[in-house]
């Protein structure tokens, strides 16, 4: 029992006492002269989580950068290994032309004679020229860095090119539909080419331009909060603009 009230007493008495550093802490706050110095604690601590926001960003930019290299550093050393096959295996007889002489009579046969001379292989048709299709820049460092912070939130530059990759993904796969021959299209095909001759209107005529749906269609991009983030990124980048109506935002390609 005694070590019981000895324990609620210690207890007691080390509540009182923080009470009372409390009290002599907010008391020392009231007084002018450690007001100021209070106030550039304040300010410095904010400066450092200023800092180590811009930091982690940072961090990420090079992660994404790094990550960037390796795959970078794995498509060359493929590319090594085919040029090296390729020097190890070159055939050992090429084709070329030789020029022989024989003997007709016991006279010798003028060179220009005994060439061979082939006939031209027959020119093949060209084939239909193809459509390009307009694909959206990716946005440089400089671009980034001019986007206000606010904006930017904590997305990173390689994100915002990654999300770029996509959009003209979704492009490219809507666009080359829209110039498929229709008989060749199957009824899956047709329903999009239908749905995309729908959406377009006077303001999207002779531009390139996708909505939320062709997004979802030929990407695997989640058209979130954080999507619509980075469509006003890309806007403030003068990479896109929104052209709505009919309960649609168009993003037209600029």
């Amino acid at each position: 029992m005694a070590s019981e009230l000895e324990q609620l007493c210690c207890h007691v008495n080390e509540k009182i006492g923080n009470i009372r550093k409390t009290l002599s802490l907010r008391n020392l706050g009231q007084e002018p002269t450690l007001k100021n110095v209070l106030n550039k604690i304040g300010g410095e601590i904010f400066a450092v989580n200023e800092l180590l926001n811009k930091l982690e960003l940072e961090i990420q930019y090079q992660e994404q950068t790094n990550s960037s290299l390796k795959e970078l550093c794995a498509s060359l050393e493929e590319d090594y290994k085919d040029v090296e096959h390729l020097k190890e295996n070159i055939p050992c007889h090429l084709p070329q032309v030789t020029v022989t002489q024989n003997l007709v009579n016991g006279s010798d046969v003028e060179p220009e004679e005994l060439v061979k001379v082939e006939e031209p292989a027959p020119m093949k048709k060209p084939p239909k020229e193809q459509r390009s299709i307009k694909e959206m820049p990716l946005v440089t460092t400089d671009e980034f860095n001019g986007v206000p912070a606010y904006m930017k939130s904590r997305l990173t530059y390689c994100q915002i090119n990654d999300v770029i990759k996509e959009i003209n993904k979704a492009v490219i796969s809507k666009y080359k539909i829209l110039h498929q021959p229709k008989a060749s299209m199957n009824s899956v095909t047709r329903n999009l080419y239908h749905r995309f001759i729908n959406e377009e209107t006077k303001d999207t005529k002779g531009h390139y331009f996708i909505v939320e749906a062709d997004i979802k269609e030929f990407t695997a991009l989640k058209v979130d909060k954080r999507f619509h983030v980075i469509m006003n990124i890309l806007r403030h980048c003068r990479r896109l603009s929104e052209v709505r109506g009919g309960g649609l935002t168009r993003y037209v390609i600029t």
